[in-house]
């Protein structure tokens, strides 16, 4: 069930576009509450609102945040074309312009569509492995077309991601599309063949990156989080003669037993439940007895058999991470205290620029 109070917004913290940060009073206490605009329209100080309070009061990690379901006294029209919903049959449902639809403008392009053509396409996991993927492309080729596919496996609306909006004003992403129920990309896709037929079709892009926006689901069961998307994600790459890249997750730092070294995650995506050969960027670390616990976890969780691992020399995606005016880090952590995970997921994107000039 949901939580749902009354409060009234007695500051706004911040803005950008299609997201305001507010500070609401609800039963006397002062909260922090998030508003996106496409949505409720444009909050402003002494709006009574009403808000989901669910997650902050269970503690849950949406940053601390309350969001907005409707300000009191503006009611809202329909404007814009589209039809297809997402959250669809959810008291929030909303209407999209979806890329597949007969009145969108690149229906006939989307139609036309027969391969990728080899196209690479990294595939991450979490929204953490975004910058060094992206920074490491632009370093080498700042030429290159990226387009960034965030699916439906975390955060739903794409303008919650500070990163994003950060990594598009760096010019470290060219496009923005949502899969599945995502919403608020350039583009919006039923489902991800779709997502990757709009990237090549109509943002002729270079390379894509694919990962969930923020926000993972984990449960500490070995299927039970929202990352295996990874390995159904691969499959639709291949499938449609696209160039799969998986990013494998990897850290020293995180002092769950489970994700040391070689993630459960990544041992469960790519060593089981992939059915396709992926290319897999191991970085060689400064460290040899990091190098030697992932070649041993590779062999045991049967990655090097099914997929096409490469070693390579990973270390300068620090020094492109440094030269960023935005933070990265990852569950809590730099990209200085995390490194090998930093330097793994830029990795993928050097073999993204290797297989670029292959092509």
């Amino acid at each position: 069930m949901l939580e749902i109070k009354q409060g009234k917004v007695i500051e706004v913290l911040s803005q950008r576009k299609g997201l305001t940060k507010i500070k609401v009073k609800v039963d006397n206490i002062e909260k922090r509450g998030i508003s996106y605009d496409d949505l409720v329209g444009q909050v402003e100080v002494g709006d009574e609102v009403i808000l989901n309070t669910t997650a902050t009061s269970l503690r849950l990690g949406t940053g601390g945040y309350d969001f907005v379901i409707y300000i009191l006294g503006k009611e809202q029209e329909l404007t814009g074309a589209g039809h297809i919903m997402k959250l669809r049959y959810t008291p929030y449902q909303i209407k999209t312009n979806s890329v597949e639809e007969q009145n969108n403008p690149n229906y006939k392009s989307i139609k036309e569509f027969k391969s990728l053509n080899g196209t690479p396409v990294v595939v991450g996991t979490l929204h953490s492995m975004l910058p060094a993927i992206t920074v490491a492309i632009k370093e080498n080729r700042p030429e290159t077309n990226i387009t960034y596919i965030m699916t439906d496996g975390a955060a739903l609306p794409l303008k919650l991601s500070e990163l994003v909006y950060q990594m598009q004003s760096a010019g470290l992403i060219d496009h923005t599309i949502t899969s599945g129920h995502a919403f608020g990309g350039e583009l919006e896709a039923v489902n991800i063949y779709s997502a990757l037929v709009a990237a090549s079709q109509i943002n002729q892009a270079d390379i894509i990156v694919i990962t969930m926006g923020p926000g993972i689901v984990g449960t500490g069961t070995k299927y039970g989080f929202s990352g295996v998307e990874q390995a159904e994600i691969l499959h639709a790459v291949k499938s449609l003669g696209g160039g799969p890249i998986a990013v494998p997750r990897i850290s020293f730092s995180d002092s769950r037993k489970r994700h040391y070294g070689l993630s459960h995650h990544t041992r469960t995506n790519l060593g089981e439940l992939s059915l396709v050969k992926a290319k897999i960027g191991i970085p060689k670390f400064n460290k040899q007895k990091y190098l030697e616990i992932i070649k041993k976890q590779l062999i045991e969780f049967e990655l090097a058999a099914k997929h096409q691992i490469i070693y390579r020399e990973g270390e300068e995606i620090i020094s492109y991470l440094d030269k960023l005016d935005f933070k990265v880090q990852t569950m809590g952590r730099n990209y200085q205290q995390d490194r090998e995970y930093f330097i793994t997921a830029g990795v993928a994107g050097l073999l993204a620029n290797k297989e670029l000039r292959r092509g």
